[in-house]
């Protein structure tokens, strides 16, 4: 049965939702469906901003090191950003814009020019390195890339066609962004009037086949899924109003997760914007870091892969931190084991811990659960969230299993992606025709609605939050002359959920060794996919009736050794 915090949360939610409550719900027809739609958000990005930017003013926005910027100086950089995009660079409605650097304020500045320039944002991965970069660029058909010097420098390596721009990030923002700017326009500049259904965004996300897929949303479903967020954050709000727990302090949020990956885009950056909230950014983890600058900017939510919370509650420098101010510590990407959820409630004052769950193509709706309820259900990720997300647990051919069984977990919504950049297929394959986005993940539904993952159907690795396809890595493994044959699998890690695994078996005779195949493939991969453990096999590995390689035998024989090791 619901819980009193469910039953709490449903009453702030009729009453913010309800008749002349700020957010309003009714519908629109999709897929010969009616779905909820939030009647009164703006139609798209650009009109978001220039709202939201100007009610909030001289507030604080952006922290970055010594550089503080308000809602208005974001604002008014970014305006220059647009104008130098279209003017200076011959930008128009629709075109992919590149963004390659890391957690600044000029990611912020800049992506928010290219949306006003009537650009679509293509958030390029800042861990990749040169040729996964080029076949980002090449896949979106960008002509323009934004990036920071590190990035630019692995774009000079490689051939992509596209124009780069690079900004220096150690200057303040309006040198920073001078490349854009000092190439025309001004003030005077017409920037184009944007609809929802103008393309705004692509992000990228690693499924089984290998290559990342470039996954695009209109300018409508990201606004949508933005409000969705504002929707839940409210009720939470009213809660703590009721209670007498609302700070009167600015709202302030530590970025710790990259800007390029739709948790940190939307649920954070992007829904600050409304809520006015102040953003830190950290250019790189570190936990020490993370606590000082909670410490001094006063942040009152904390988001990052779950490893990151546990982090900060392990670390024995902890003590010597002010961290009452932070009253959340949210996590999403990965499951949290049980005893991580514990401690976080227990441990850390009167903070408590947050389980979102979303996905790049849903533009991170999904499920959420909170405090109490996250105590009493730590494997589940929560009820669908409300106004506007369809959960279903679906058979291989779209149909509803009974309540409590196993089956492919799927969100329907107008926050849902559009497509995979020029790929019909991936994209046809990723919808059940009533609509309906197939997650990849297996899971159920208990009595109360709230969704468990059990396993996933997609050979994928979920390495602290990052997806990582097993195929990808084993075609870089293939490319080492000595390798006759290769698995790629996840194993399990405390720290970052899983990590990746594999086991070659090289030609006879060979001297080849896991440290050398190491070393080759991180010329080839960005870091996070160089396996942590590679085994060298003596023999060909087994294989099934289809004389495919047996991975599940594998997986289950190595996960084991690994363990065993771990724990020795």
């Amino acid at each position: 049965m619901p819980s009193a915090l469910d039953l709490r949360l449903e009453a702030a939610y009729n009453l913010i939702t309800g008749p002349g409550g700020p957010i309003q719900v009714g519908s629109v027809e999709r897929f010969g469906h009616q779905l909820p739609f939030i009647t009164n958000a703006p139609t798209n990005l650009a009109d978001y901003v220039a709202f939201f930017a100007m009610q909030h003013g001289d507030a604080t926005f952006l922290v970055e090191g010594d550089e503080r910027l308000s809602f208005k100086q974001v604002y008014m950089a970014a305006r220059q950003v647009a104008a130098g995009l279209v003017e200076g660079h011959g930008v128009q409605r629709g075109d992919r814009v590149g963004l390659a650097m890391r957690n600044a304020n000029a990611w912020c500045v800049s992506y928010i020019g290219i949306l006003m320039a009537g650009g679509c944002a293509t958030l390029l991965n800042g861990w990749w390195q040169g040729g996964e970069l080029a076949a980002g660029i090449l896949d979106s058909e960008a002509k323009l890339v934004i990036a920071d010097a590190q990035r630019a420098a692995r774009l000079e390596e490689v051939e992509h066609g596209a124009k780069v721009i690079t900004l220096d990030l150690t200057q303040p923002i309006d040198q920073a962004i001078a490349p854009i700017t000092g190439a025309g326009g001004s003030a005077a500049t017409v920037l184009p009037v944007l609809t929802g259904q103008d393309l705004a965004t692509i992000l990228f996300t690693s499924g089984s086949t290998g290559q990342s897929k470039g996954a695009y949303s209109r300018h409508e479903a990201v606004v949508q899924a933005i409000f969705n967020y504002v929707t839940q954050t409210a009720s939470i709000v009213h809660l703590l109003t009721e209670d007498g727990q609302m700070s009167d302090i600015q709202p302030a949020t530590l970025i710790c997760t990259p800007l390029f990956h739709v948790t940190a885009e939307i649920p954070v950056f992007l829904q600050s914007l409304a809520l006015g909230r102040k953003l830190v950014l950290m250019p790189k983890w570190n936990a020490d870091e993370a606590m000082r600058l909670i410490q001094d900017e006063k942040c009152n939510y904390f988001v990052g892969v779950p490893l990151m919370s546990y982090e900060i509650l392990t670390s024995p420098n902890r003590k010597n931190y002010d961290l009452s101010t932070c009253k959340s510590y949210a996590g999403g990407g990965a499951p949290r084991p049980p005893e991580h959820v514990r401690r976080l409630a227990t441990e850390m004052g009167e903070a408590k811990p947050l389980l979102g769950y979303g996905l790049t193509e849903t533009n991170a709706v999904g499920c959420g659960i909170i405090n109490e309820n996250y105590v009493a259900k730590p494997m589940s990720t929560g009820p669908a969230s409300k106004p506007l997300v369809d959960l279903a647990i679906l058979d291989d051919n779209g149909e509803p299993v009974p309540q409590g069984g196993v089956g492919e977990v799927c969100i329907r919504s107008v926050a849902n992606f559009e497509g995979y950049w020029n790929n019909e297929a991936a994209t046809k394959a990723a919808f059940f025709d009533n609509g309906y986005f197939r997650s990849g993940d297996l899971g159920y539904l208990d009595e109360d609605g709230y969704l468990f993952i059990v396993d996933r159907k997609k050979d994928i690795i979920i390495r602290g939050g990052e997806n990582i396809s097993c195929q990808e890595v084993e075609a870089a493994i293939y490319e080492h002359a000595e390798v006759n044959e290769c698995a790629v699998f996840g194993l399990p890690d405390e720290r970052l959920g899983e990590c990746v695994g594999a086991v070659v078996w090289v030609k006879p005779g060979s001297s080849v060794t896991a440290e050398d195949l190491c070393s080759f493939l991180s010329a080839r991969l960005a870091p996070y996919k160089v396996p942590c453990q590679i085994w060298m096999s003596n023999d060909a590995l087994p294989k099934l009736g289809s004389e495919k390689i047996d991975k599940v035998s594998l997986r289950n024989q190595y996960r084991e050794e690994y363990a065993a090791k771990v724990v020795v």
